[in-house]
């Protein structure tokens, strides 16, 4: 055993590790913008050699008001693998396709604000993870492909006045479907990534997760 692999184990003894990533199949769900912007092509997996692919860390880099930010090569560790505030919405995001995330209150964080100070990842469940296997059911494509998210207005609190790493969901991206209609367009690339801020997309199994700090 390695001095590494003797510290690893030493210090996740009795850590439980919950995977929270999407595995990509054919049938995984993707972007599907309204027009004019161009659809992405569907998923088609030719073996070369077996891999493994999963949900993805989204950083600054790869949005125009984080053109000058990190990419994921350069992300630190500390943003990674770091503490968490989950929010437990399934149940507004279940009765409502366009439920937003609206302000500190209704995030869920305003009692907890020392709790969100320690902590490096917000991460939004929504329970659209449980519809993963079914691409429109997760993207309800019956009522024009609707998905919940965060209105401008928080998404600027959460980029400039919180001290979170990132913001997680399990939407395939984290802003609403559909994303160009609020002003700025999608919010929280725009906020969260013009300050630094990588998001982690098509998260699953947060139900494993307790809600608030973990």
């Amino acid at each position: 055993m390695t001095v590494l692999s003797a510290r690893l184990a030493a210090t996740c003894s009795g850590v439980r590790v919950v995977d929270l990533t999407t595995p990509l199949r054919e049938e995984t769900p993707i972007r599907q913008p309204p027009e004019p912007f161009a659809n992405t092509s569907r998923f088609r997996l030719e073996e070369l050699s077996r891999y493994d692919g999963k949900g993805h860390l989204g950083a600054p880099v790869h949005w125009i008001t984080g053109r000058d930010g990190l990419d994921v090569a350069r992300a630190p560790l500390s943003t990674v693998v770091t503490p968490a505030v989950v929010l437990d919405r399934t149940v507004d995001a279940g009765a409502d396709p366009d439920f937003l995330l609206r302000d500190r209150a209704r995030a869920g964080v305003g009692a907890e604000d020392g709790a969100l100070a320690d902590a490096g990842w917000l991460l939004h469940r929504t329970g659209r993870a449980a519809r993963g296997a079914d691409a429109a059911a997760f993207a309800n494509a019956d009522i024009g492909s609707r998905t919940p998210g965060v209105d401008p207005e928080c998404a600027r609190w959460q980029a400039r006045e919180t001290p979170i790493a990132g913001f997680g969901v399990e939407t395939v991206g984290a802003d609403a479907g559909p994303a160009p209609a609020p002003e700025p367009a999608f919010p929280c690339r725009s906020e969260l990534m013009g300050a630094g801020k990588p998001g982690l997309t098509s998260l699953r199994s947060l139900g494993e997760l307790p809600p608030g700090p973990c």
